[in-house]
């Protein structure tokens, strides 16, 4: 970092306290401000743990990795966008850029990076990932805008205890949300230990949110509308399964954009809530409304057998308001599974007929 830098830094630091929200930084911990046309890789790399790194308004095309603990990279809201590299600029033969990932935030294998926040910036138009994590703990993912990435808009697995809260996925080409165990290797569900998805906007995407294979985590007070499924809670074959977790207070409507199918998924069009090879799952008190499809996961709230043909067990569906879902506000297509239970739900319709 440049002397002017610096001492731009050292009489900014109020001021950027209280634009933020915060308190001034302690000596110990500095805000360093990268300014258009500045690397924020760079500055991510000379901030020691613990510091902040604020991103003012301009469009930065890169990719950035952060692998300290405690750092915390924040922009100025959405005019705070991240892009990918203009056509033509070489890329590091590993890393972030050559994944085609935006944001990156990397532990160790068997020590995961700590309390990193990644929060008010935009990231858009990567080919693969808009925010990536893997090997975390205490990560914390806010008032993030994610668009038109092409495989997930905010994504994380083999990490614990993260917060995902009040952001934005939109048009993204898989889930708009993705948090997994291990995407790579065939494992039972691992504990979360207490992950929370919260107050997120979920619009346009080819799911709003993926939960696969984790267990001990909450979604509540979210929006999935415009995408072809609004949420997924999905397990297998391997043990422990996935579940006891809760998903409530969630308004899903109207998620009716048609995808195609896949190796591992029937086309999609028309699915509210779907738990396929799920177990001790909670799913209370969320509005579910305006599904319509003729996939065999359409309806409003859906269990499912999973893809490898293992059922949902132990699930308890109690208190949501469901209407104008078809083929069924509620569809049960595991008959031959054990305890799942659905009461005190409002609805008009379902398959079998009597869980109303």
């Amino acid at each position: 970092m440049t002397k002017r830098h610096i001492t731009y830094l050292a009489c900014a630091t109020t001021l950027f306290g209280a634009l933020i929200g915060t308190a001034p930084a302690s000596a110990s911990h500095r805000i360093h401000v990268v300014l258009p046309g500045e690397s924020i890789q760079k500055v991510v790399d000379a901030a020691q743990s613990g510091d902040t790194v604020l991103v003012l308004p301009g469009t930065y095309h890169e990719s950035i990795t952060v692998r300290k603990p405690g750092l915390t990279l924040r922009g100025m809201g959405q005019r705070t966008v991240i892009k990918p590299a203009a056509p033509g600029v070489k890329k590091a033969p590993i890393g972030c850029d050559a994944a085609g990932n935006g944001i990156c935030v990397i532990g160790a294998k068997t020590k995961p990076v700590t309390d990193v926040t990644i929060a008010d910036l935009k990231v858009t138009e990567f080919p693969k990932v808009g925010v990536y994590a893997l090997g975390t703990d205490r990560l914390t993912v806010e008032r993030v805008t994610a668009d038109n990435n092409g495989q997930w808009g905010i994504s994380q697995e083999h990490s614990t205890r993260g917060v995902f809260r009040k952001n934005t996925a939109r048009g993204n080409g898989d889930a708009g949300m993705f948090l997994a165990n291990n995407v790579k290797a065939e494992v039972g569900a691992t504990d979360t230990k207490g992950t929370v998805i919260e107050r997120n906007h979920l619009e346009g995407n080819r799911i709003g949110l993926t939960v696969r294979r984790l267990r001990n985590l909450t979604v509540a007070h979210n929006y999935a509308t415009g995408n072809c499924a609004g949420m997924f809670i999905v397990g297998d074959e391997n043990k422990p399964k996935a579940g006891a977790l809760t998903v409530s207070d969630n308004r899903v409507e109207q998620n009716n954009k048609y995808c195609a199918k896949t190796a591992r998924l029937p086309f999609l069009q028309g699915s509210g809530i779907v738990l396929t090879g799920a177990e001790n799952t909670l799913v209370t008190r969320n509005t579910v409304a305006g599904h319509q499809g003729t996939s065999p996961l359409s309806g409003g709230i859906v269990l499912f057998k999973s893809m490898v043909g293992v059922t949902s067990e132990r699930n308890r569906i109690t208190g949501n308001r469901l209407e104008s879902n078809a083929p069924a506000d509620l569809v049960n297509q595991e008959a031959t599974a054990s305890a799942n239970a659905f009461d005190a739900n409002t609805c008009g319709s379902s398959k079998p007929s009597g869980l109303c």
